[in-house]
């Protein structure tokens, strides 16, 4: 992979980092506010924790990219971005377009789900 394409994949993920970090911080403060007036039964409770158990794990997802994205920039500055974990082949540029972050490629993703089903099944 040449400079310039690392360069573009670079402007990519900070440009995605940003927008998690932008739509975060914009929904946060009306998502996790409860007034006692929206408690009035026990069905008004229940929906809303199962909002906030929505929320959670929307949060927790975008914890989880945030720090896929900064993995990948990272590789980026130790210049083993692109490079495939499992079967230290280059990834595919395709594969990097719609997934900057990825640290498989197509190969050595089918390699880890075969891992991992060995493993759990």
């Amino acid at each position: 992979m040449d400079a310039t394409q690392l360069a573009q994949f670079k402007i990519l993920l900070l440009r995605e980092k940003q927008k998690i970090l932008n739509q975060s911080k914009a929904s946060r403060e009306n998502e996790l506010t409860i007034s006692a007036d929206d408690l009035a039964d026990e069905v008004d409770l229940a929906t809303t924790e199962t909002q906030q158990n929505l929320i959670f794990q929307m949060r927790d997802r975008e914890r989880q990219m945030l720090h896929q994205i900064d993995s990948a920039l990272q590789r980026i500055d130790l210049g083993t971005y692109g490079i495939c974990e499992e079967t230290e082949e280059p990834i595919e540029l395709e594969r990097l377009k719609l997934m900057p972050w990825t640290r498989l490629s197509a190969a050595g993703a089918e390699i880890r789900e075969g891992k991992r089903k060995r493993f759990v099944g």
